[in-house]
């Protein structure tokens, strides 16, 4: 049986070779350029591309080690590379077995680890939040409803306020609290539609004080947001920030009336028998 060692491995370089999306790829492209003439460094393209997969696979390994890091664990790396090599020569160290237990713990640290700063992390975020919503909420203008959402009207606009099942046309900018910015439809080039309820709690009662053409500053508590959760680029527990122009409101189509009239007037006759 190959050792899990080897497995990995194997399936590591496959993915490169497929052009897997792998973190490594963005910091592969960041690195300088070699100063090495490559032509003179390898004597065929199967030499180059056998380096080309080490580099890679190193560097994906260096990239690990540093996000382990960041959770408290530190590996050995010097134990690493002798692993590599002892794996290719077939002079392991640990058994098939020993392999597996010891990965499988390792695994497990690792997921605690990262639990442990998930929860602190959040914890965190909960109480910076708040401290950025309640400096917010003195600033002139702004309003805290019951429900802990505040907010900011830039510009009221004109005709009425868009209702639950209204589909909304916005551009918007959206921050976390340190502002670094999540999403913004101005450098897309693209407004977003979407109906009213179909969003989050915090855009579905804050787009609900201004009208077509008006603006609208929006600091949503986690609870009215994405909540202990989260979601990929917004941490659990943070309070967003958005700037939002409401550039149209779409009702809901009604029901037509002469549609429904046949089967009123059915009933109508049903009860007269």
């Amino acid at each position: 049986m190959k050792s899990l060692f080897k497995v990995t491995l194997l399936a590591t370089t496959m993915a490169v070779a497929l052009n897997a999306p792998l973190s490594f790829a963005a910091d592969t492209a960041a690195k300088p350029a070699a100063t090495t003439d490559s032509k003179a460094a390898f004597k065929n393209d199967d030499q180059k591309s056998a380096y080309a997969l080490g580099a890679s696979l190193g560097r994906y390994m260096e990239n690990s080690l540093k996000e382990q890091e960041k959770l408290g664990i530190k590996l050995d790396k010097a134990q690493l590379i002798a692993g590599v090599q002892d794996a290719f020569a077939d002079k392991s160290k640990l058994s098939d077995q020993e392999i597996e237990q010891t990965l499988q713990a390792f695994e497990a640290r690792v997921k605690g680890a990262a639990q442990t700063k998930m929860d602190a992390d959040a914890k965190d975020n909960e109480a910076k939040g708040k401290a950025y919503r309640d400096t917010f909420a003195k600033e002139k203008g702004a309003k805290t409803s019951s429900t802990g959402l505040v907010y900011k009207v830039e510009k009221e606009g004109t005709g009425d306020a868009p209702k639950d099942s209204d589909t909304v046309v916005v551009n918007y900018k959206g921050t976390l609290i340190d502002g670094k910015e999540f999403d913004n439809s101005y450098t897309r080039g693209e407004p977003l539609s979407f109906r009213l309820d179909g969003v989050i709690p915090g855009w579905t009662e804050g787009l609900k004080n201004i009208k077509k053409g008006g603006k609208i500053q929006l600091v949503i508590p986690p609870d009215l947001a994405y909540g202990k959760t989260g979601v990929p680029g917004i941490p659990a527990n943070s309070t967003l920030v958005f700037e939002v122009e409401l550039l149209d409101i779409k009702p809901a189509p009604k029901a037509d009336a002469k549609t429904d009239a046949p089967a009123d007037e059915k009933a109508a006759a049903d009860a007269k028998k």
